[in-house]
């Protein structure tokens, strides 16, 4: 049986997380030489701020605990991650230390026999502070393949200015709210909601979210076993999600607008208060931070659940997201690689992670430095979750997901439909 298609990959994978919750790659994987010395390559996604500061931070502190060892470190945009790292795997020179978001993605790694094998290398104390929740989403036949670092649950940021600048007092709870917020801000002359759906995914998370909310847990359940969208509740999140495309509320040029690139991007436009609304997971608070003119937290930023819809048979407190972590590649120095992963994940380095990203760290031990009251009111939401899926692209897998993704933006560009973003995932599948 294929590792991918036994992979625990329920609605509840993420539930219990929070506790409740350059250079390129290496030529061989990672080496050693004669005189004991151990050089690796490490790829994450944090090219600019306080990110990438922790990140070379971190290494230089592991290196001083660790004579001998070496970390080459390449900072790659997000956006460019999935498609490098995937080449790098597929031609044998992968980073010894690479980015991994767990689910369909994961499982095909492992597969393909291209990650590290963690299960017995993972901490008595690192399992502990993190439990079993987050580490289910790096898990493929019950073995573990990957460290989660951070718990990212989306929902839909805000200015809490351009809210009052154009008379909203209460937060949006249903679809009919938010549009009539939409309205609102339209009048004050403020866009409403950024979207990069140059990089589709941003786009995809609406459906995915319509979809959380039309089609039942058990049904999502049975999606990420089969891999297919059978039920007509994926067609009804397409046709609401066409309908609400079909008010307007997104900022003009949403089709050629990046999500985290510079103050252009969908996150650049929130950060300059551009706009008033932005769809995004719980890393967006340090994705904004980085793109105001300071390069501070943006003051005002609010956050809240995405609304109700009327008539869906999901639980309307059901949330989706995603786990943000680290896998090593099958040729990685094994006890170096994973004693990095265990690094990372120690309370010290999981508190500097959370302050540095200005996210929600996957370790209990370090949630008392989450102070930001965007990201707190994502935790009392994610406390009264009925339950939590990943994103959908992560669930089904790159190549599905991106067929997903795909027509999601087909259909807001006028090129496709709801029967179309169903047939594109039923059609990638039965390639699988």
């Amino acid at each position: 049986m294929m590792a991918r298609k036994t992979l625990a990959l329920s609605a509840a994978v993420l539930m219990g997380a929070m506790g409740l919750s350059a250079c390129g790659g290496g030529d061989d994987g990672g080496s050693g030489s004669s005189d004991g010395s151990v050089e690796m390559t490490f790829w994450h996604n944090s090219t600019t701020g306080e990110g990438k500061a922790y990140w070379e931070d971190t290494v230089a502190a592991f290196e001083e605990a660790n004579p001998g060892v070496t970390i080459t470190i390449q900072s790659i945009q997000n956006e460019d991650m999935d498609g490098k790292l995937q080449t790098a795997l597929n031609s044998g020179d992968a980073p010894d230390i690479f980015m991994a978001r767990g689910g369909g993605k994961l499982a095909d790694v492992v597969e393909a026999g291209q990650a590290m094998d963690l299960t017995d290398l993972v901490d008595d104390a690192t399992k502990t502070a993190v439990g079993d929740g987050a580490f289910s989403a790096f898990s493929v036949d019950g073995k573990v393949y990957g460290m989660p670092v951070s718990v990212l649950p989306g929902g839909i940021y805000y200015s809490k200015d351009l809210f009052a600048q154009a008379g909203i007092t209460e937060t949006p709870t249903t679809m009919a709210e938010l549009e009539t917020a939409v309205d609102q801000l339209k009048a004050a002359g403020i866009a409403p909601i950024a979207l990069g759906a140059k990089d589709a995914w941003p786009a995809a998370h609406w459906y995915y979210f319509f979809a959380l909310r039309a089609c039942s847990q058990d049904t999502m359940d049975q999606a990420a076993k089969d891999r297919t969208f059978d039920d007509p509740c994926w067609t009804q999140a397409g046709e609401e999600f066409a309908d609400f495309a079909g008010t307007e509320p997104f900022n003009d040029g949403y089709l050629t607008t990046s999500a985290q690139q510079g103050a252009g991007s969908s996150a650049g436009l929130i950060a300059n208060h551009q706009a008033a609304m932005e769809l995004m997971g719980a890393w967006d608070p340090g994705v904004i931070a980085s793109l105001t003119p300071d390069q501070k937290p943006l003051a005002d930023l609010g956050w809240f659940p995405f609304p109700e819809v009327d008539g869906g048979k999901g639980d309307p407190t059901a949330m989706m997201g995603g786990v943000d972590g680290f896998s090593c590649s099958a040729q990685a120095p094994q006890e170096e690689c994973a004693a990095f992963l265990n690094f990372i994940l120690g309370q010290e380095q999981q508190e500097g992670y959370a302050e540095a990203f200005h996210t929600l760290p996957a370790s209990k031990d370090a949630q008392s430095v989450v102070t930001e009251p965007a990201l707190q009111d994502i935790l009392a939401a994610y406390n009264d979750a009925a339950y939590v899926s990943v994103w959908l692209d992560t669930l089904f897998g790159q190549n599905i997901g991106n067929a997903l993704n795909t027509s999601v933006v087909d259909m807001l560009a006028g090129s496709g439909d709801a029967d179309g973003i169903v047939s594109a995932v039923n059609d990638a599948a039965a390639k699988e």
